[in-house]
């Protein structure tokens, strides 16, 4: 009875006719089994459901999943295991394991990894490989053809891995990058110059780097070098280093002209010993420990192609006449960077005045310019802004 007079009173309360509003009011509900289907359609509708998402935007996901995260999703339906195995997702590998492959191979299975590249492996174009588990790697160079970028990082690849990445892909390997692979020796990566002669981008650590080396990259046969990056790290004090003759640095100028070579020193004062001594046609000069005003002098006598020049550290001694030879002397640099140096802000303002508008990067710590007769902090930037043709002021250390 309660029902029946509530349907009264909204029928006689209503503004509306009697007859539309009693139907308002006494609507049928659905029901639960309407509703869910209802659900499921709406959800269909606004694309809830992931398996019918089109393969391009899987694989755009799928690039951004780790390697084995692939091999999980590639289980949930057909449609994502038909994405896992296009070629375009395989076109580039990367593999990055930064515990040790014991802890690592406790939890996963070395097989299922080996399968998977060894499916997909032909597909391969760009590796970049950083593990201990040298058995992939392995897999990788055993089983792909056309490879023309490989990275390289702290991984115990050898000489015999080398060769076996030459046979395969000697016609196709356009770029190789290693990095601390102590197993690696200079005739295992000149095997790799003697037939790779479509080779255009090449870093290693300059304990591989030999004359034999650079004749290789010379040879006729060979195209034109574009970038070589050289590290040299010191492992341990006092740690000899051997020289590279001027004679094969020109041998690779006269063949490869516009190559950049590229170095980072890692080194004590007292290991600059065979650098410098002679003519290098380095473009791009990096020192990332603290290097002596005599280093620095070499580099404006010997470094006629920099461009280039960035400096940690020097110590407490002015480096006014080693700025003034090297903006004389090297006529192509236009990008320079100081940290913990120092050098008088009349200098540093003749170093502009020479160089000019070519500087199109000075990175300059506040702390390196020495105030002098000339020139203070608070006037410096007008003077050297004038030089550049555009405002500049020195970098300011973080106060945090």
């Amino acid at each position: 009875m309660k029902r029946v007079k509530g349907d009264e009173d909204a029928c006689s309360s209503s503004s509306e006719g009697p007859t539309e509003s009693c139907k308002k009011v006494r609507k049928v509900q659905p029901s639960k089994e309407e509703e869910e289907e209802e659900t499921d359609v709406d959800l269909c509708e606004f694309g809830f459901d992931w398996a019918l998402l089109p393969q391009e935007i899987l694989l755009n996901i799928f690039q951004f999943l780790p390697l084995l995260d692939r091999a999980y999703a590639s289980q949930v339906c057909r449609g994502w295991n038909q994405a896992f195995h296009m070629p375009e997702l395989w076109r580039c590998f990367e593999f990055e394991l930064n515990q040790p492959a014991s802890s690592y191979l406790k939890a996963t299975h070395p097989d299922l990894i080996k399968q998977i590249i060894k499916r997909h492996s032909n597909h391969l174009q760009y590796v970049s490989f950083k593990s201990h588990f040298i058995s992939a790697l392995t897999v990788v160079f055993v089983n792909s053809k056309s490879l023309s970028s490989l990275k390289i990082d702290d991984t115990p690849v050898d000489d015999p891995s080398l060769k076996v990445l030459v046979a395969n892909n000697s016609d196709t390997l356009r770029m190789l990058k290693m990095s601390s692979c102590p197993h690696v020796s200079p005739a295992g990566i000149l095997c790799v110059a003697d037939q790779c002669h479509g080779l255009r981008e090449l870093a290693l650590n300059y304990h591989l780097l030999s004359d034999e080396l650079l004749l290789a990259l010379s040879s006729e046969k060979h195209v034109h070098l574009e970038h070589l990056r050289i590290d040299v790290v010191s492992e341990n004090p006092g740690q000899h280093f051997h020289t590279i003759k001027k004679s094969s640095w020109d041998a690779m100028v006269c063949h490869s002209p516009k190559f950049n070579l590229v170095m980072y020193f890692f080194l004590y004062e007292d290991e600059f010993g065979p650098f410098f001594r002679e003519e290098v046609p380095i473009t791009h000069l990096y020192f990332g420990r603290s290097v002596s005003k005599d280093v620095l002098g070499r580099v404006g006598l010997h470094c006629p192609r920099l461009v280039e020049l960035v400096v940690c550290a020097n110590g407490l001694r002015p480096l006014d006449e080693e700025l003034i030879r090297i903006a004389n002397r090297c006529t192509q640099l236009s990008a320079i960077g100081l940290g913990e140096c120092e050098v008088s802000c009349s200098a540093f303002v003749e170093f502009v005045k020479m160089c000019g508008r070519r500087l199109s990067q000075l990175s300059i710590m506040e702390e390196v310019l020495i105030p002098d007769h000339k020139y203070n902090l608070d006037e410096i930037h007008w003077e050297v802004s004038k030089h550049l043709g555009r405002v500049w002021f020195p970098d300011m250390m973080p106060t945090w």
